[in-house]
């Protein structure tokens, strides 16, 4: 049995399914996918809990295979977050510099990261990253690390997600339920990208797209920092409610349809083609036109990609996603979506890719599992600088992937 100080464990409430990921951080700080356990959510609906004892049933049996799994007793997860009232937009924070030398502290600088917090927000809301982008000394801008230069006016660019307490109380509760500690909780956009993208293409600029079965989370990330997130309450589960609404079968015949032979592209070659939805459930057998089950798919699929280009275009980002788009997430196993995707955006599109994580091959090569294995990867982060002292401030842990404000929702949460 691994010792349990080392696991970190990601779970993924989902519309979907419920998904609960164990990883091992070495002593070398490498993090390895040891248990992987899931189970179809019964209880979620475009990504919030509307049946809280049914999404405890699903939590407990993905729980449980994970620790059967990975040899552990999880006692504590890295919890993922979304829905459409989870909002992102970028701030800004000016600190004026008092010591009598005029050098930068680190006090300095969270008390212009609290400034930047400081935000109109409505009463409801709560703030669940602050996540640092860049720093200005007396209008020098650019700057990563101020700690120890000398200024008299600090400022700090900063991204902040937030989303409505009571919301975000609800899965926290039903995990709590089940007798866990929630470490923190993570948006599931952020935890995806956290998951696929290297160095080199936060750096060069990359757009990551989780399309989940009732919501698609997206975060662009330019020059190597996060500078948009976004919320769509609509996904893969809604391409089969079109499907059952425009083809008028059931829903469960819309769904095996849309696995079977859905494609978000409308080929030449396909009037007149049809495929057969056997009798169930009292409903007669019926011919489906194929023609008209893949356009109402492309209709339904462009919509989403038009709603995050038109936000991307708005916060003029587009123009810097030179590593382009990546897609994640059980609705991006549409074939040919990423052709799609690359219509709406004009840029180069393709299936996200884990990196930096060893282990589990069945969960890796999975777009499914990105945002939970991204809460994993958060957490090691999270393990390796407690383990380090501490380390808070603008050299923790999460500084190779996004510097963010330390200690996050867990002071006010838990």
């Amino acid at each position: 049995m691994f010792d349990s100080s080392s696991v970190v464990v990601g779970l993924e409430i989902g519309t979907s399914k419920v998904c609960a990921v164990v990883g091992e951080v070495n002593a070398a700080g490498v993090l390895s996918i040891i248990g992987l356990g899931q189970a179809r959510s019964r209880g979620v609906r475009k990504g919030e809990i509307v049946d809280p004892g049914l999404v405890g049933e699903d939590m407990r049996n993905a729980i449980v295979e994970a620790e059967q799994m990975a040899d552990v007793e999880i006692r504590s997860v890295y919890l993922g977050v979304t829905g459409n009232h989870v909002r992102g937009f970028n701030n800004h924070g000016v600190h004026p510099v008092v010591s009598a030398d005029r050098e930068i502290t680190e006090d300095d600088v969270q008390d212009v990261i609290k400034n930047a917090k400081a935000i109109n927000l409505p009463a409801e809301n709560h703030v669940v990253h602050v996540i640092r982008q860049h720093f200005h000394v007396d209008g020098h801008d650019g700057i990563q690390n101020p700690v120890g230069m000398l200024g008299a006016r600090l400022e700090v660019d900063v991204h902040v997600i937030h989303g409505n307490f009571n919301r975000l109380q609800n899965p926290i509760r039903a995990v709590k339920n089940l007798q866990l500690e929630v470490e923190d909780i993570v948006f599931n956009g952020l935890a995806a990208s956290i998951a696929l993208l290297s160095t080199e293409q936060k750096e060069l600029g990359a757009l990551v797209i989780d399309v989940g079965g009732g919501t698609t989370e997206y975060a662009a990330c330019v020059d190597g920092i996060i500078k948009q997130t976004g919320v769509l309450a609509v996904g893969g589960d809604h391409l089969s409610n079109d499907l059952a609404y425009g083809l008028k079968i059931p829903l469960s015949g819309a769904e095996r349809l849309k696995i079977e032979h859905g494609n978000a592209l409308v080929e030449e070659g396909l009037r007149g083609r049809t495929v057969t939805l056997g009798a169930e459930r009292g409903f007669m057998e019926r011919t489906v036109n194929l023609e008209h089950l893949r356009r109402i798919m492309s209709l339904r699929l462009e919509e989403i990609f038009e709603l995050i280009a038109f936000e991307i275009n708005q916060a003029g980002l587009a123009p810097y996603l030179r590593a382009g788009v990546f897609l994640c997430g059980g609705g991006s196993r549409v074939p040919q979506i990423e052709k799609l995707a690359e219509r709406v955006f004009g840029l180069p599109v393709t299936m996200g890719r884990t990196n930096s994580i060893s282990g589990l091959k069945s969960a890796l090569d999975q777009p499914e599992f990105a945002t939970a294995l991204g809460l994993v990867k958060y957490g090691s982060f999270r393990h390796r600088r407690r383990k380090e002292g501490g380390g808070a401030g603008l050299r923790g842990r999460l500084g190779a992937f996004f510097r963010r404000e330390p200690g996050g929702i867990k002071r006010s949460f838990l």
